[in-house]
């Protein structure tokens, strides 16, 4: 994949936290994350349900759900520009346009009652400034670009129209309708069945190549890891418990939950009869503070410091520099 030539990185996130707020509780789903990704780089994000990794990424662009009360700590530079610190003008300028979104659900994060060419367009003439009728050929080359047969046709049909592969190419359109450096691609293959997953990888890892885009892909799928991704980082409970090269990361995992994670995949080349190998217990109540490790609970592993000082990230010796891991007890164990 492509490298930038500068080492200043295009994403830098250092000590993030969110803090969501009701009438009777507060809850911290993304608890001091920090990490970076360069220009021309694939960061894939992995955790459980519920583990933070899209309000991780939402928050900064001010995409989390309309009424929302929130906190947001510490910092989420974009090529040195604190997302955090930017008025709400400023941001909508870089949203959609240097960053580009792609969502969940194709079906609800399309306008079912507008036609997909009035969708794309729309997003064209803001971050691009062309008039309708350059917006008009640009959309149909985007729709051209992401795999989508006879684009005029297309353009004239509304969202309920598509079938859902489709759809999900028209999103992955909108995401680089603005020509962005960084796309953030919150799991694009959900819900798709396993040939049409392929060809949403395969084509967010052509456009990258093409477009020389930064990617963070946000998934619980180690297929679409390994695919695409250059690191991951593996996200607990709102805290990063692992990162680090796909390579290292995958074959030698230096955390318990990350080798939960990995052990917990099914296998084609394992018996019939061989057992499942879920993750012991349930994840920890977000609500209640966590002095130590998140995961100790759940760990076969922990100590009993390790329930109450809270593990930073270290580097595995064994391993590739910039592979880290947030536990004591696994990082210096020798393979």
């Amino acid at each position: 994949m492509s490298r930038p030539e500068t080492n200043a990185p295009l994403l830098e996130i250092a000590d993030f936290s969110v803090t969501l707020h009701t009438p009777t509780v507060s809850v911290r789903p993304v608890d001091r994350v920090s990490y970076s990704v360069g220009a021309g780089e694939v960061l894939a994000i992995v955790g459980e349900s519920g583990s933070g990794k899209t309000i991780l990424n939402m928050a900064p662009l001010d995409l989390l759900p309309a009424g929302v009360d929130s906190d947001l700590e510490g910092a989420v530079r974009f090529q040195g520009r604190d997302l955090l610190r930017m008025t709400t003008g400023q941001l909508e300028s870089v949203r959609g346009g240097e960053i580009g979104v792609v969502f969940q659900d194709p079906l609800s994060a399309l306008n079912p009652v507008r036609k997909v060419g009035r969708q794309l367009t729309e997003g064209i003439e803001r971050h691009l400034g062309l008039t309708p009728a350059q917006a008009q050929a640009r959309a149909a080359e985007l729709l051209t670009l992401v795999g989508l047969p006879d684009p005029q046709s297309r353009m004239q049909q509304y969202p309920h129209e598509l079938s859902g592969g489709m759809r999900q190419r028209v999103g992955v359109a909108m995401g680089i309708a603005g020509e962005p450096k960084l796309l953030i691609a919150d799991e694009p293959t959900t819900a798709l069945d396993v040939t049409v997953q392929a060809q949403i990888v395969a084509l967010l890892k052509d456009l990258q190549k093409r477009m020389s885009m930064a990617i963070v892909i946000i998934t619980h799928d180690f297929g679409v890891v390994s695919g695409l991704a250059d690191k991951v980082a593996v996200m607990y409970a709102g805290r990063l418990s692992e990162l680090g090269g796909v390579r290292e990361v995958l074959l030698d995992p230096a955390h318990p939950y990350t080798r939960g994670l990995l052990a917990s995949v099914p296998s084609l080349s394992a018996p019939l009869d061989t057992p499942f190998e879920g993750l012991p217990g349930q994840p920890p109540n977000l609500a209640r503070r966590i002095d130590g490790c998140a995961f100790a609970p759940r760990c076969s592993l922990a100590r009993p410091d390790c329930s109450r000082d809270r593990p930073p990230l270290l580097s595995v010796p064994r391993s590739a520099l910039g592979h880290l891991a947030a536990c004591p007890v696994t990082v210096n164990q020798t393979v």
